[in-house]
């Protein structure tokens, strides 16, 4: 039991504690896809969670309740992860277009007038028990308006239930026809059935039924787990033998925490009736036009027009204020405006303004654009168009002494410190990270154990926007978008033999230059992300393009195993095959040339040999492409075709076996690919740095090489292609009508 309650709550009061995030999934799935018009931004579970609200407020009449607040999760883990660190583990990340509406509903919940309270490191429900444990500790009445069966431990003793949805009341009956115990026992009951949503692990092969039966036979759980011999049936008897402990820890988990220490007191949750300007306001700026009406009306007040410029007040210098995506002017791009961040309190305030917000734009500058082998330079931030930011952590003075060693420029926050401050914002849900080709940023920060998610790419917006208007490079976006030049890369590094790895950039240019890349994508972002929905690309975008970055990334992390052995006896085969080829053609042109060079078979085709049919082309050489050889060939000259036979295997040796051998990653073993998502018109994939999509099958010497890939033991390579006739027997087979 909490400790004493204060003193601002008593009998004769009644404390209404809404579960916020209940309420929140509740609404996004009551209501179809809804964007804000003025700027695309989803708003369709704000929506539901204001008309949510409106509805239980204007129906409790005269009997409504004296104290009342809403209670949300918060986004981080919970004390449950250290005693259970698969706790929830299972859980899908927060739909996309719910992640920019979480700071949208608890502005809401503020606008309604209602207290919105959250706390570090315990959830929801741990907070409504305490406020519940304490209000009726005071003699107080406590409803709690939720269906979350979770929540049926706390009813009795002054405090109940209220499902909204089916405006029911939950007692103690309703608990026991639930799961077929009293309230007091509802713990007993779930430690052994578990939950398969939280990822509770329980007894296995015991289910609510029962777990309900042996409670009621054997009074509590301790008592059970202690005369767990006597159970006759024999699976039973040995799950709760064997897995005691696991159910023990099961009840730590599923038992509500009534004892948060710190939290609000009860007594600022003495109900008040909601500023009318700030919450018609509110409702204005969401476009809500008939729940806007609906209130005002209400409040006695005369509606403001919606959509409407001063219905939405003045433009806001950052995101905060309109929510994400609701930036509608930018400021000019002025680079002597971005900060460089040295210490770990400015970092902790970025982190903290960008959970405030909702979102954040993160590019990291590296070493490398192979991201198996890139190191960390720095990581830039930007949380409003205008304001950015540079954390440098690894730039280094000249190449280092003859041992290699490097001398880091000072003034430099760590990586490790750096990565441990941004992991958790990282991995919020409630926060959406935004970047340009971010599959690149995803990878190396997963190496260093940091998860991204949830995202959104203006690259892959573009693509699914504009992908037949060119490149979807930053630079192009810019000019095209926002007509401004960003600073070109190679000012910065070079180009050819003499260029430098970023690390080596003097610092203060490095920080203009990668905080403008965030800058410039977060611009990008606030032009693209309204034409999803007004261009009819949200579907293609949101389940298509953008799912694909995680499960690419991972698959690219993963790699391909490949045997060098037989890649090297292939080279070898190729090598020996190619020589032999050489001498032929050489016997053929009576006198040695180089096979390879263009100009030289010209020469001896055209000139040497006088084969009909040569062209020249504006530099005066002849002409002596495959499908010139393919003619000549096939009017019966046996050197064309040997050098079209040359030319293929010179290009399985260099494209394949000696660079396959070359991208084999000394650390994995594997060969690791980059899928390119927005590279080609069709759609399509494309595989880079190796290209992996085109090794021939057609030819025994394509076979062999895709011989090469091979698995590790105990597993197979499945390889798997389709028609449209075959992935029409495969619905047919399957029974998928919509297919």
């Amino acid at each position: 039991m909490a400790g004493d309650a204060p003193a601002e709550i008593g009998k004769g009061d009644h404390l209404y504690l809404i579960d916020g995030s209940g309420f929140i999934f509740r609404a996004y799935h009551a209501l179809p896809p809804l964007t804000r018009k003025s700027d695309g931004l989803p708003v369709g579970a704000v929506a539901g969670f204001c008309n949510m609200l409106h509805k239980m407020l204007t129906g409790f009449g005269t009997g409504g309740p004296t104290h009342l607040a809403v209670i949300f999760d918060y986004s981080g883990k919970s004390f449950r992860n250290d005693l259970y660190p698969d706790y929830k583990a299972h859980r899908p990340p927060a739909p996309e277009d719910l992640v920019p509406q979480f700071p949208l509903i608890r502005e809401a919940t503020r606008a309604f007038g209602l207290p919105s309270v959250e706390m570090e490191g315990y959830e929801a429900d741990d907070l409504i028990a305490t406020y519940a444990r304490q209000a009726a500790g005071a003699g107080a009445t406590v409803t709690v308006v939720s269906s979350d069966k979770d929540l049926m431990q706390l009813v009795g003793g002054g405090i109940d239930m209220l499902d909204p949805m089916k405006s029911k009341a939950i007692g103690p009956d309703e608990v026991r026809e639930k799961f077929g115990v009293g309230p007091e026992r509802v713990v007993d009951v779930q430690a052994l059935a578990g939950d398969s949503t939280d990822n509770v692990p329980g007894a296995p092969g015991i289910g609510v039924k029962t777990a309900a039966l042996l409670i009621g036979e054997y009074g509590d759980l301790d008592t059970l787990l202690e005369r767990a011999a006597e159970i006759r049936q024999p699976k039973r008897r040995q799950s709760l033998i064997e897995n005691a402990g696991q159910i023990r820890l099961s009840r730590e988990l599923v038992r509500l925490r009534d004892d948060v220490p710190g939290v609000e007191p009860l007594g600022g949750f003495v109900t008040a009736k909601p500023d009318p300007e700030a919450l018609l306001g509110f409702l204005a700026k969401m476009e809500f036009r008939t729940l806007t009406s609906r209130i005002a009306e209400v409040l006695g007040v005369e509606p403001p027009i919606v959509g409407a410029a001063e219905a939405l007040g003045p433009a806001p210098a950052t995101a905060a204020a309109d929510g994400p995506g609701a930036v509608r002017e930018m400021p000019p791009i002025d680079r002597d405006a971005y900060v460089t961040i040295h210490d770990a309190s400015t970092l902790a305030g970025w982190i903290a303004e960008a959970k405030q917000i909702g979102l954040v734009c993160v590019d990291l500058e590296t070493t490398s654009l192979d991201e198996m082998k890139a190191r960390i330079v720095g990581v830039a931030l930007a949380t409003a168009p205008g304001r950015a930011a540079y954390v440098p952590v690894g730039h280094v003075t000249g190449d280092g002494d003859l041992l290699g060693r490097v001398e880091r420029v000072p003034d430099q926050l760590a990586l490790e410190t750096v990565l441990a401050a941004l992991k958790p914002l990282l991995a919020d849900p409630a926060t959406l990270k935004i970047g340009q080709n971010l599959k690149y940023d995803i990878k190396i920060l997963a190496r260093h154990g940091v998860e991204v998610t949830p995202i959104d790419d203006t690259m892959l917006m573009s693509y699914a926007l504009d992908s037949g208007l060119g490149g979807h490079g930053m630079d192009e976006l810019s000019q095209r978008h926002l007509g401004h030049r960003a600073l070109p890369i190679k000012e910065l590094i070079g180009s050819g033999k003499s260029a430098i790895t970023f690390d080596k950039v003097e610092l203060e240019k490095a920080a203009t230059y990668a905080a403008e890349d965030a800058d410039i994508t977060l611009r990008l972002w606030h032009k693209l992300r309204p034409r999803l929905a007004a261009e009819r690309v949200s579907t293609v975008y949101h389940t298509l393009e953008r799912p694909l970055v995680a499960v690419l990334a991972e698959m690219e992390l993963a790699g391909m195993m490949v045997d060098r052995g037989t890649l090297s006896r292939l080279s070898n085969s190729f090598a020996q095959s190619m020589a032999g080829l050489e001498a032929e053609i050489h016997q053929l042109a009576g006198h040695s040339f180089n096979v390879g060079s263009p100009k030289q078979l010209g020469e001896i085709l055209f000139d040497a040999l006088g084969m009909a049919g040569g062209k020249k082309g504006k530099t005066g050489a002849w002409g002596t492409g495959a499908g010139v050889l393919e003619t000549l060939a096939t009017e019966g000259h046996d050197l064309p075709a040997r050098v079209l036979d040359w030319r293929q295997l010179s290009k399985l040796k260099s494209t394949y076996t000696d660079a396959l051998q070359a991208h084999i990653n000394a650390e994995t073993g594997r060969v690791h690919t980059s899928f390119s998502l927005a590279a080609t018109s069709t759609g399509r994939l494309a595989s880079t740095d190796p290209n992996l999509q085109n090794i021939p099958v057609r030819t025994e010497e394509g076979r062999q090489i895709r011989k090469a890939f091979v698995a590790e033991p105990g597993n197979v390579i499945l390889s798997l292609d389709y028609s449209q006739i075959e992935l029409r027997i495969f619905a047919h087979m399957a029974g998928i009508e919509a297919l």
